[in-house]
């Protein structure tokens, strides 16, 4: 039975005399105090907050001085008192509440400020177990959400972002604050104590190996608002979630126009593709659009990788996404700003370079401190109607998988060097995904189909017009190999990757059509290895 409101008017305004702060991010703390103590507002802290307002010379009571009582057991008993939440949640105008805090002298506190122990920082730096449990914090978030609940008449104040706008707040209606400021204010400190326990919940059910917990808490920060969605008329934000993994949410932008939602989408898609290439055995290269590759290839230099890339599809690269998997250098940059891109991202960019894009005002460029970790685990999630679906990330690596040749030929070195890149990239393809490759580099990339034989051709026919935009004599698919992301259900999708010119064939298997594949390819002459792993992606 829900509990029932007692029918108590809510004040616009809401005269701020006693402020209790309690932060553990201090950036702004001792400004923030000393304005509200010159417009005649107590002050209240704890702990180091208490003592850093101290040493500034600042009038400020000890919350022990409030309480009666001292913090023990090293600190996590301090605020979690009666004089502490009662002034926080008590309704000024209703009368059982004023006579409570009356018996048991309780001063209503006006305007809570406090942020939470750097529970996310600790663990994503590889803290242990006990470490994490210690920051946890409890009396931060009890504090908030009581201020809050309790808007009608608390100012909770959650970011040192909103000081200023506190101050203004109370500058422009006499040291009052509006009901607005503290709705606006109230839903911030929520959203973050939801995050914060989302942090939490799924770093324990992570430490227990626990894949499917009871409940499933998503929490992120908002980093940017969007102009819009995925198309005008849709709205949209930007949240990190806290994860330390090098990309597109914790990149650092050195120049361009604001990235987009769709550039956001597209660009995690070329990182987390480039990733999957060790810097120190290739130089690679991905070009994205539409958050599928349109061109992959490795190079003995980024300029060589790239120009393969782009040999792939150059009407698709168009306005696409470039990423890198090392540092970008002028001849790399030198060919990249040729053509019309969108967005470049790499693990870092030299001086000559960066001059280079700078003449491009409106080029995004990116850098990523590093590439991401390929086989690190983590979580997906997508949203349904009314629901969502979690999955932990695809973080199979081709070089991890036991291949096994099931035709009577095997495939040569080279065949198999190719084998793997192309597999490499069918992983970051929408399924159906198939991917014609030779030398180190894709020739035709086919994605998104409903069949897996579509797929092929499109893919094929991408591969003719590739070779004629080169003004080469014969296709590029001409004795390439051909990665599918799934297994074949029927002869005919491998058979159509024969008929484009490939010559060696690597997939999952499963299917119960397997041997017939295999007596297909064996009929072609064909070389086939199946890695017994799915990288479906959808």
């Amino acid at each position: 039975m829900a509990i029932v409101s007692k029918a108590v008017p809510v004040p616009e305004l809401v005269p701020v005399k006693r402020a209790l702060l309690s932060v553990f991010d201090k950036t702004g703390l001792v400004d923030f105090a000393k304005a509200l103590s010159e417009r005649g507002v107590e002050l209240v802290s704890t702990g180091g907050s208490y003592k850093a307002l101290k040493e500034a010379g600042l009038a400020v009571l000890d919350i022990s001085e409030v309480t009666g009582f001292p913090e023990i057991m090293d600190g996590r008993v301090k605020t979690l008192h009666p004089k502490v939440h009662g002034g926080l949640l008590s309704i000024r105008d209703d009368a059982d509440h004023q006579k409570a805090m009356s018996e048991h002298d309780i001063v209503g506190i006006d305007l809570f400020c406090g942020n939470l122990y750097p529970f996310e920082d600790v663990v994503a730096s590889g803290a242990d177990y006990a470490t994490g449990i210690e920051n946890i914090d409890i009396g931060g978030p009890a504090m908030t959400r009581a201020a809050a609940k309790n808007h009608a008449y608390v100012t909770v104040v959650t970011d040192p972002a909103d000081y200023d706008a506190v101050i203004s707040e109370l500058d422009a209606n006499g040291g009052k604050a509006p009901l607005a400021l503290r709705k606006k204010l109230a839903q911030k400190a929520f959203a973050r104590t939801a995050a914060y326990d989302a942090a939490v919940s799924n770093w324990m059910a992570d430490q227990l190996d626990e894949a499917t917990p009871a409940h499933r808490a998503v929490g992120g920060s908002l980093a940017e608002v969007m102009r819009y969605g995925e198309n005008p008329h849709q709205t949209a934000g930007f949240y990190t979630t806290g994860e330390q993994r090098p990309g597109v949410a914790t990149a650092r932008q050195l120049q361009g126009k604001t990235l987009s939602y769709n550039n956001i989408n597209d660009t995690d898609a070329a990182f987390e593709l480039v990733s999957e290439f060790d810097p120190a055995r290739t130089s690679a290269v991905a070009i994205i659009k539409h958050a599928n590759p349109c061109g992959v290839a490795e190079g003995a230099s980024l300029k060589e990788a790239y120009e393969l890339a782009l040999r792939c599809d150059p009407v698709s690269a168009f306005g696409g996404i470039v990423a890198l998997n090392q540092t970008l250098d002028a001849a790399a940059a030198e060919e990249i700003v040729k053509i019309f891109t969108e967005v470049i991202i790499a693990p870092d960019a030299d001086d000559a370079a960066r001059e280079i894009i700078a003449a491009k005002k409106n080029l995004r460029l990116l850098v990523t401190g590093g590439l991401a970790d390929a086989r690190a685990k983590g979580l997906f999630v997508k949203s349904v109607a009314g629901g969502l679906l979690v999955q932990s990330r695809d973080n199979g690596v081709v070089d991890d998988l036991d291949l096994k040749v099931v035709t009577k030929r095997a495939p040569s070195e080279q065949e198999l060097a190719d084998l793997k890149f192309a597999f490499r990239v069918a992983k970051h393809v929408k399924s159906n995904a198939i991917v014609y490759a030779k030398d180190g580099a894709t020739v035709g990339v086919g994605a998104g189909q409903m069949s897996r034989v579509d797929s092929a051709r499109i893919a094929a026919r991408k591969a003719l017009d590739a070779t004629e935009a080169a003004g080469l004599s014969e296709p590029l698919t001409k004795g390439c190999v051909v990665a599918s992301d799934a297994f074949f259900p029927f002869a005919d999708g491998l058979l159509s990757a024969a008929e484009a010119g490939a010559t060696a064939v690597i997939q999952p298997g499963g299917s119960m059509r397997d041997d017939d594949v295999i007596a297909a390819a064996d009929d072609a002459g064909l070389a086939m290895v199946m890695t017994g792993m799915r990288h479906f992606r959808h």
